[in-house]
């Protein structure tokens, strides 16, 4: 299909599949169990390149801010959000309570904690950030254990700290 590349890249938590368009990057999704998956052909294109690279630094402690093209589909109220997480410091954390006061509507609290869990493109719109009031780690997308190995990853990483790989 014109206009449709993909490749695969090997972190830390896992196979991640990566889209992209011509300009931009269009989601990022873990493969939460590759046994008995067929994967499909790579095809790779220069954004997809320049994520990929992006990752390594991210993980390898190097980059805190992606500069990647990105181009997640949704709807307006969606592309709010997420570009509201965009704005979330690395290393830090938010409730989804602040995150709908942000928005402007503290009751729309259950929307903005869809819309987050909705985002296509994670690590790069940083959803992993999103906590509960209580600093409860609540729902990601990958699994729980993956938010809480990439919130100890960037803490590590601002304390100037080596952070384990996770081996599979």
């Amino acid at each position: 299909m014109p206009g449709k590349y993909l490749t695969y890249y090997d972190s830390p938590l896992g196979k991640l599949k990566i889209t992209a368009n011509e300009n931009a990057i269009k989601s990022i999704h873990f493969i939460l169990d590759i046994d008995g998956v067929e994967l499909e052909q790579e095809v790779p294109n220069g954004i997809l390149e320049k994520c990929v690279e992006e990752l390594n630094q991210y993980f390898n402690g190097e980059l805190q801010e992606f500069s990647v093209n990105i181009d997640p589909d949704g709807t307006e109220f969606q592309k709010r959000v997420w570009n509201e997480l965009l704005k979330i410091p690395y290393g830090k954390t938010i409730s989804y309570l602040k995150l709908s006061r942000q928005l402007g509507n503290e009751r729309s609290i259950r929307a903005v904690a869809r819309a987050n869990g909705d985002n296509k493109i994670p690590i790069i719109i940083p959803c992993h950030r999103v906590i509960g009031s209580d600093k409860s780690l609540v729902g990601y997308s990958g699994g729980v254990w993956r938010k809480k190995w990439l919130l100890e990853h960037e803490a590590a990483v601002i304390n100037n700290e080596k952070q384990l790989n996770l081996f599979f």
